[in-house]
C-alpha cells in the first residue's frame, strides 16, 4: 500500500485544493458575478459535454489502464499506445461531420425550452473532445504509476483558470459571451498541458503494427464506452434534462447543491487514480490475495475519510445556505440525497476498478445500461413535477441501486466483500454523531458556527476513530502526525 498511500495523500491534497477553489467559484463568485441564466448555461454546456466524453474517448482511457501492464515487449507497447492515441478519432470525426451538417436541427432541439442554448451548442462538442483526450493522456501517465501532476491538472488547473476569468468578468475586462468561450479554452489548454506531460513521461513511438490481443482490446474499448457513458449519465444527465424541462437558471441552483455533495467523493477520486492500475495488475497477475487486501483496505479507509466529510456537510448545511444568495437555497434535499449516494460510492473502495478490468465487464455493462435507462426515465417523470428535487431523487435512486448491484456482482463472481466489522462500527459512529450534532447550533454568525461545529466534529470523530483503531493505516498517519507535533 506504500505507493497507494503516497500518491493518494498527494492527490487528496491537490484535489481538496481544487475543490476549495471550486467551492469559492461555485458558491460565491459565480453566484455574485453572473446571472443565474448564464451560470445555468455554463453548467449545462459542461455537463452535456461530460455525458458525451466517454463516447468520444472510445473507452481508450479505461483500455490503457486494463491492458498496458499485460504487454512486456517494446514493440507491443508502442503499437498498443499508438492505436490508443488515434482510436478516439473513429468517433470524433464522424460525430463532428454529423454535427456540422445537422447543426440547425440539433441546436433547435436542444434550445426548445431555453433559446439561449442555441448559439453555444457547438461548444459542447469542443469541450467533449478536450475532456476525452485529457482522460486518454492522463491514463497514459497513470499506468506509469505517475498520477499526481495529472490530478493537479484535473482538479486545480481549470478551477484556478475560471477564478481568473470570473474576476475579469467582474471588472468588465471581458464580456459574458467571451467568458463562456474562454472557459472552454481553459479546458483545451489543460488537455494540451496533459499531453505534453504524458509524452514527457513516455515519448510516443508511432507504430501501427499488430500487437497481442489486438481484437479483444478493440472489443473492450467499444464495450467499455457503455461503462463510462453509464457512469456519466447517472452523474451528469440530470443537469442536461433540467435544461430541457424547466428554466435553465434551475441548472445553476442544482449545480450548487450537487457541488456541495460532490466534495464527499474527493478521497475516492484521489485514491482511484493509483488503485486502478494496481488493481489491473493484480488481475493480470492473478494475485487474489493482493486484490482482496486492496479491496477491503480501500473500502474501509475511504468510508472513514468520506464519512468525516459527510458529517461536516450534513451538520453544517443549514449554516452554509445562510451565506449564499437566497435563490440558491432550494437544493437542501438534493444535498442530503446526493451526500448519502456519494458516501455509498466511497464504501465500494476499488470496486469499479475490479469490474472494469476483469473479464466480467460485459455483464456489468449490460446492468449499467439498464440503470442508465432507469435514470433517464426517473428524471423524465420527476423533474417536470418536482423540479430539481425530482432530479436529486432520480440520481439518488440510480446511484444506490447501481452500487448495490456492483457490490453483489463482485461478491457473487469473486467471492469477496469490501465490508468488515470496522465498516459497521464506522457506520454506527457516523449515525451517532449525526444524532448528536444535527440540532446543535450556536447563536453566532454562520461562518463562526461552521468553524466551531466543524472543530468539535473533527475532534470527536478523529478521537473515536483512533481509540477504536478502526483503520491501521489511518492510525499510523495519526501517530506520525502526533510524533511530529510533539
Amino acid at each position: 500500500m506504500g505507493i497507494v498511500q503516497n500518491q493518494t495523500f498527494k492527490n487528496t491534497i491537490t484535489t481538496y485544493l481544487g475543490f476549495g477553489i471550486g467551492a469559492i467559484n461555485t458558491l460565491f463568485l459565480y453566484t455574485e458575478f453572473m446571472s443565474e441564466t448564464y451560470y445555468g448555461l455554463v453548467t449545462y454546456i459542461l455537463s452535456t459535454a461530460y455525458v458525451m466524453m466517454p463516447l468520444l474517448a472510445f473507452g481508450v482511457h479505461n483500455t490503457i489502464v486494463k491492458f498496458y501492464s499485460s504487454y512486456k515487449t517494446r514493440n507491443s507497447i508502442n503499437s498498443f499506445l499508438t492505436w490508443m492515441l488515434f482510436l478516439p478519432l473513429l468517433l470524433i470525426i464522424p460525430m463532428g461531420l454529423i454535427g456540422h451538417f445537422s447543426f440547425e436541427t440539433i441546436s433547435n432541439f436542444l434550445s426548445q425550452k431555453n433559446p439561449i442554448i442555441k448559439d453555444f451548442v457547438w461548444l459542447i462538442y469542443i469541450s467533449a473532445i478536450a475532456f476525452s483526450y485529457f482522460e486518454v493522456f492522463y491514463a497514459w501517465t497513470k499506468v506509469h504509476m505517475n498520477s499526481v501532476f495529472g490530478n493537479f491538472l484535473m482538479e486545480v488547473f481549470h478551477r484556478a483558470g475560471i477564478t481568473i476569468l470570473l474576476f475579469c468578468l467582474y471588472f468588465d475586462i471581458i464580456y459574458i459571451e467571451t467568458f463562456i468561450y474562454a472557459v472552454v479554452g481553459v479546458y483545451i489548454l489543460r488537455t494540451l498541458t496533459m499531453m505534453i506531460y504524458a509524452f514527457y513521461i513516455r515519448r510516443p513511438i508511432f507504430r501501427f503494427g499488430k500487437f497481442p490481443n489486438m481484437i479483444p482490446v478493440f472489443k473492450y474499448s467499444a464495450l467499455i464506452i457503455l461503462a463510462g457513458s453509464v457512469a456519466n449519465i447517472i452523474l451528469e444527465i440530470d443537469k442536461f434534462m433540467i435544461g430541457q424541462y424547466i428554466e435553465i437558471e434551475k441548472v445553476a441552483y442544482y449545480g450548487v447543491a450537487i457541488y456541495i455533495a460532490t466534495v464527499i467523493g474527493v478521497p475516492a477520486r484521489s485514491m482511484h487514480q493509483i488503485t486502478s492500475p494496481i488493481t489491473a495488475k493484480f488481475l493480470n497477475d492473478k494475485n487474489r490475495e493482493g486484490l482482496i487486501d486492496l479491496y477491503k483496505k480501500s473500502s474501509l479507509n475511504l468510508f472513514i475519510i468520506s464519512g468525516f466529510i459527510f458529517l461536516l456537510i450534513i451538520l453544517n448545511i443549514n449554516q452554509l445556505y445562510e451565506i449564499i444568495p437566497e435563490d440558491y437555497t432550494g437544493g437542501l434535499l438534493v444535498v442530503l440525497l446526493i451526500s448519502v449516494a456519494k458516501l455509498s460510492d466511497n464504501i465500494l473502495g476499488n470496486n469499479n476498478a475490479i469490474l472494469f478490468n476483469s473479464d466480467y465487464y460485459r455483464v456489468v455493462l449490460a446492468l449499467g445500461v439498464l440503470l442508465a435507462v432507469m435514470t433517464v426515465v426517473f428524471n423524465m417523470l420527476l423533474i417536470p413535477n418536482y423540479g430539481i428535487n425530482g432530479a436529486g431523487i432520480a440520481t439518488f435512486i440510480s446511484i444506490v441501486v447501481y452500487n448495490t448491484a456492483k457490490v453483489g456482482f463482485v461478491y457473487f463472481k469473486f467471492k469477496m466483500s469490501p465490508f468488515c466489522v470496522n465498516s459497521v462500527k464506522t457506520l454506527v459512529l457516523i449515525l451517532f454523531l449525526v444524532g448528536i450534532f444535527y440540532f446543535w447550533d450556536f447563536p453566532f454568525h454562520p461562518i463562526i458556527n461552521i468553524g466551531i461545529k466543524s472543530l468539535l466534529i473533527g475532534l470527536s470523530y478523529g478521537l473515536i476513530v483512533y481509540k477504536m483503531n478502526l483503520s491501521e493505516e489511518i492510525n499510523i498517519l495519526f501517530d506520525k502526525f502526533l510524533k511530529k507535533s510533539a
